[in-house]
């Protein structure tokens, strides 16, 4: 039995063959990236069936404007743009964005806490605890900008140039972002030791 040659090859040359029409190596690229679209969308929501809907429309999406797709940017980046503007298009349907988490607006499962270290004393676990509620409303007031910035950066590992990619903007408008919000929650805290 011969060997099935598309998994192999490079996702130019599957998204290639999805514009002819070639439907199997769209699959090859979906399992390819399934995990890390739903990671993404994870990161976002926090909220597992939230994620895999999300994850799952930005493929049907991806899918129906493959034909757009003018290679000016990998597919894994132009695949991560559209989950990205779904996530944040359905935080704001919502009215609720993944930072206000953070000050306790939405409840945790057992997988989503951290765990308590064994040196943690009561007024350490305060402590953290003031921390994150002065950092979600810090995050909050930021423009939508540079909290998309810093959540891409911080929160997803995005580098710079990724950043700019996905924002639709110039590396050096993204540094700025960074460095305003950084700047901004780093006020925020000022007092907390």
């Amino acid at each position: 039995m011969e060997k099935d040659p598309l998994p192999d090859l490079r996702d130019e040359d599957l998204v290639a063959m999805c514009q002819r029409g070639e439907r199997r190596a769209f699959d090859i690229l979906v399992l390819r990236h399934m995990r890390r679209a739903y990671q993404i969308a994870f990161d976002f929501t926090h909220d597992y069936e939230e994620a895999k809907d999300l994850s799952q429309e930005a493929f049907l999406r991806a899918f129906s404007q493959i034909n757009r797709f003018d290679g000016r940017s990998a597919f894994y980046t132009w695949l991560y743009r559209i989950i990205v503007n779904l996530c944040l298009d359905h935080h704001r349907r919502r009215g609720r964005f993944p930072w206000q988490r953070l000050n306790g607006e939405a409840p945790q499962t057992g997988e989503e806490r951290e765990p308590a270290t064994a040196a943690s004393t009561p007024d350490q676990e305060a402590m953290a605890g003031e921390v994150k509620q002065r950092l979600g409303t810090a995050l909050e007031g930021l423009p939508k900008s540079q909290r998309t910035a810093f959540l891409l950066r911080n929160h997803e590992g995005l580098s710079i140039p990724e950043i700019a990619n996905v924002m639709q903007t110039t590396e050096g408008t993204v540094r700025v972002h960074l460095h305003r919000a950084v700047a901004a929650l780093r006020q925020s805290l000022t007092g907390l030791a």
